[in-house]
């Protein structure tokens, strides 16, 4: 296990607790987005395409989809590493 320092006595622990409470808030978030990827990959690269209807996206559709999970998904790292930021600066 690393040791880790104790907080400097500037440092405000709930402000701290904070910080990190909402890090694991985004982190959960980009869970979601690998939800939606696994769901588009199963979509586009189906296992058994007779347990099912055949799917026939069409590309500009994927395209569409894609586009918009990649701008969220951007949205999300975005601010996960806004908030790893500001929790690096909080200790230190």
């Amino acid at each position: 296990m690393a040791h880790v320092p104790p907080l400097p006595e500037s440092l405000d622990p709930s402000s701290a607790a904070s910080l990190a409470l909402r890090a694991c808030d985004n982190i959960d978030s980009l869970h979601d987005v690998r939800l939606a990827y696994a769901c588009i990959e199963k979509l586009v690269v189906p296992q058994h395409v007779n347990d099912t209807e055949e799917i026939h996206p069409i590309r500009s559709e994927l395209g569409a989809l894609m586009q918009l999970v990649n701008e969220e998904l951007q949205r999300r790292i975005d601010t996960a590493d806004a908030t790893i930021q500001s929790l690096r600066l909080a200790l230190g």
